[in-house]
């Protein structure tokens, strides 16, 4: 009968170590993904201090600060999935450097300190995004291993847990970008 009781109890034990190791991993994933949402915040209160100060030095960038407004009121938005946010975050930051480097073309505006305090801003906020991008698919990972793997798939399922996506870009945002001062 004794061992009965312990049998039970080590059970009972394992299974609320399995519980508290899913929910650890779980909230892992999802503080991994705040600090990206933490970076994206920034990145997008950078935006519109970044098209203020082009505006007046390059007028007909026009279209592509009107584009980058808008990506960035996209990004905003409450009701936007992870994988259409992971996408909508890439090409804010495609649009970002392509301004950067269309910028880099106008004298005055190099010479500009605003735009080069920007400028270097938003390199910084794109290495900690980065950063946060790495953190968050080491989460992830960790989280997905553990719904798969015996026997906290076994838990996981009856938590209701699925995998969830990591953070990737697409094959044709890997290359280099093509940059011409024509």
């Amino acid at each position: 009968m004794i061992y009965f009781i312990i049998v039970i109890a080590l059970t009972l034990l394992f299974c609320v170590f399995l519980y508290n190791n899913l929910i650890s991993k779980k909230n892992k994933a999802e503080e991994a993904y705040s600090s990206i949402d933490v970076m994206l915040k920034k990145r997008t209160d950078l935006v519109p201090q970044l098209v203020n100060t082009v505006t007046g030095s390059i007028q007909h960038e026009r279209e592509t600060l009107t584009e980058l407004t808008q990506l960035r009121e996209k990004l905003l938005e409450k009701n936007t999935k992870p994988e259409e946010r992971f996408q909508l975050e890439t090409q804010l930051g495609m649009m970002l450097g392509k301004l950067q480097v269309r910028a880099e073309a106008y004298p005055d505006l190099k010479a500009n300190q605003n735009f080069l305090l920007l400028q270097s801003s938003l390199n910084e906020v794109e290495e900690q995004l980065s950063a946060a991008r790495r953190a968050y698919n080491a989460a992830v990972n960790s989280f997905n291993n553990a719904i798969e793997m015996f026997p906290s798939n076994i838990m996981g399922s009856i938590m209701g847990y699925s995998q969830r996506a990591l953070f990737t870009i697409k094959e044709e945002e890997k290359s280099v970008p093509k940059i011409s001062f024509k």
